[in-house]
């Protein structure tokens, strides 16, 4: 898949921990951690919209196309 998720990037420059982040967004930490260790098939346009509310961010500062790029292999 060419979608990095940059999840990880944006809770280190907010200092938000994942269980801060699951709390806020209302997921458990299973599910964010697949999500943000880029295990995730799909995300939901509510879950993103939570997150970058609880990062201050836009979608473009979490998911990244990189042409070629496939992490699970």
């Amino acid at each position: 898949m060419a979608i990095i998720v940059n999840l990880d990037v944006m809770m280190a420059k907010r200092k938000m921990s994942l269980n801060e982040l699951a709390s806020k967004v209302d997921l458990t930490l299973a599910n964010l951690s697949v999500l943000k260790n880029n295990h995730a098939k799909a995300v939901r346009f509510s879950t993103l919209e939570a997150i970058c509310k609880a990062l201050d961010c836009q979608p473009g500062d979490i998911l990244e196309y990189v042409p070629g790029e496939d992490p699970e292999t």
